[in-house]
């Protein structure tokens, strides 16, 4: 079972894995059983012409001669049947998992036939692994796939400067699709033009999107995103600003990683000093930067609006460059760059609001802090100035460590270097 969210890239790497392999893909569309088994005949038909049997005029009839017919082909050599948005099949035959389940009994070793199971209807894939589920226990292989990383995203912008790719990141974040709509060989004023300030440019339609398909039905989870981009970053802020308990609003928002939930990285996950960030990036830059100005961008006026739009860049990207520089330092953990057995990354803060950090890195069974590190989103950085700052902060931390590391991370250039600072550029977030 593969499952994520549109536009991941789901279809493309399935098309991938079965480039070699003697397949059949069946994509749900919604409509009748008897509609959905007439594609499926014509796809089977064009693969393997069957003498006895003229599928285009005597299509499938259930599922259950489908599964059958397929088994039999796949007797003595593979076969792979993808079934993707398979809660679009579901939603009109509702009995396709017990179905698929007694299949799966009945012809259990007789049959080189593999079912690969895809959706992007989050929950309802999810389902399918409750315990009470028909298909529960039954799958070889559980995929959820996820957004590009910084570095993965690095490999679609090749001809970008890294600065450039931090930029295109923090817009658009790391769904393939989106990174394929910037146009490398133009500036950031005339992809921001073409994608943004026009009337159903893909940024506006795709945001839009996100907020009627990707989340659940009702107004709640919308206003909850709505009021996490105007600053309501705590529970009791959200609450008064929807004015409901948003509680498993969040949770489902959490599940999708449309919202992340931050605590200080020294604390446990049941501290009350929660604050809540969108984690997608062109959900946050059309919430954050380009929901305001819609209405007159739809009227014409996007040319005029421009220099606003590109005028807020800076102040936006600023949490998004924190969060991949984040990714950075797990990276370098994972590779054992920075201590032995980290445990932990995050940010930190402490009760008052005040001596906040950027990245903390805890190893160990005692989750000691071994490095504090801090991002700007700035082209140039002096290391003298930020280790001092992070010298005043760290005494703020339980226990008062020493023998810290410390990490400065600018766009392009950091400066007064001194022996000991781990440097971190966009050069190093955006390396392939």
């Amino acid at each position: 079972m593969l499952w994520g969210r549109r536009r991941v890239g789901k279809t493309v790497l399935l098309g991938e894995f079965a480039r070699d392999v003697p397949a059949v893909f069946h994509t749900g569309t919604g409509q009748a059983a008897a509609g959905e088994l007439a594609d499926l005949s014509h796809k089977v038909a064009q693969l393997q012409p069957r003498p006895l049997r003229n599928l285009a005029e005597r299509p499938y009839r259930s599922w259950q001669e489908a599964l059958e017919d397929l088994a039999t082909l796949a007797e003595k050599a593979p076969l792979l049947l993808v079934l993707d948005e398979f809660p679009e099949l579901v939603h009109t035959s509702a009995e396709l998992p017990g179905i698929i389940r007694a299949f799966l009994d009945r012809t259990h070793g007789h049959t080189e036939l593999r079912l690969l199971l895809c959706g992007s209807a989050v929950r309802h894939m999810e389902a399918l692994l409750d315990s009470r589920a028909p298909l529960y226990g039954r799958f070889d292989l559980t995929l959820q796939l996820h957004p590009f990383t910084p570095a993965e995203s690095a490999l679609m912008l090749p001809d970008l400067a890294p600065a450039d790719r931090a930029v295109v990141h923090g817009i658009v974040g790391g769904v393939p699709l989106y990174l394929s709509w910037w146009d490398q060989s133009a500036s950031i004023n005339d992809n921001i033009q073409r994608l943004v300030c026009r009337p159903f440019a893909p940024i506006l339609s795709e945001g839009r999107l996100i907020l009627t398909t990707e989340i659940d039905k009702g107004d709640l989870p919308a206003a909850v995103l709505h009021a996490i981009a105007a600053g309501k970053t705590k529970h009791n802020e959200i609450r008064e600003w929807v004015k409901a308990d948003p509680t498993r609003t969040l949770d489902r928002l959490i599940q999708l990683r449309l919202v992340e939930r931050l605590v200080p990285v020294t604390e446990t996950a049941a501290s009350r000093r929660k604050l809540y960030r969108i984690t997608d990036n062109l959900l946050a830059f059309y919430l954050n930067v380009v929901n305001r100005h819609l209405p007159e961008i739809e009227r014409g006026l996007g040319r005029s609006i421009l220099p606003v739009i590109l005028g807020s860049l800076d102040d936006h990207l600023g949490g998004p460059w924190e969060a991949a520089f984040r990714d950075q330092l797990r990276r370098m953990a994972i590779a054992g760059e920075i201590a032995p057995e980290v445990v932990a990354v995050g940010p930190f803060w402490t009760a008052d609001g005040h001596n906040e950090i950027d990245a903390l890195v805890l190893a160990g069974r005692s989750r000691q802090p071994v490095l504090a590190g801090e991002a700007k989103w700035a082209k140039t950085v002096s290391a003298q100035k930020i280790v001092a700052s992070l010298t005043r902060k760290i005494d703020a931390l339980p226990g008062k460590p020493h023998d810290i590391q410390f990490a400065v991370c600018a766009r392009e250039t950091v400066t007064h270097q001194t022996e000991g600072v781990r440097v971190i550029t966009a050069a190093e977030i955006f390396e392939p």
